[in-house]
C-alpha cells in the first residue's frame, strides 16, 4: 500500500517547511493583483504563510511577501490575511 506523500511549503515569514494545508496561501496573478488564495487552486505565483500571528508580523516586518512577488503589497492585503489568520486561531 502507498502513502500519499504531503506537500510540504514554506512560511514567508518563519521560513518553516509545513504541510500546505497549515498554511495560508498569497497568490499573484498575471494581471499582478495579489489576493489572499483560501481555496489553494487559484492560478498564478504562490507564497504561503502560518496561521500565527507573529509569522504575520515577521513577515511584514521583513517584507517577505514584496521579495517573493517582486513588488509592493498593499494593506489591504496584508489586512485580509489578518482576519483570516485571526479565524484559523
Amino acid at each position: 500500500m502507498k502513502t500519499r506523500k504531503i506537500p510540504l511549503r514554506k512560511c514567508v515569514g518563519c521560513t518553516e517547511m509545513k504541510p500546505k494545508k497549515q498554511l495560508i496561501r498569497v497568490v499573484k496573478n498575471k494581471e499582478g493583483e495579489i489576493k489572499v488564495d483560501l481555496t489553494g487552486k487559484a492560478h498564478g505565483r504562490g507564497a504561503y504563510i502560518c496561521f500565527d500571528k507573529e509569522c504575520f508580523k515577521k513577515a511584514k516586518k521583513t517584507k517577505a511577501l514584496n521579495r517573493a512577488f517582486e513588488c509592493n503589497i498593499i494593506d489591504e492585503v496584508y489586512e485580509k490575511l489578518i482576519m483570516e489568520i485571526d479565524k484559523g486561531e
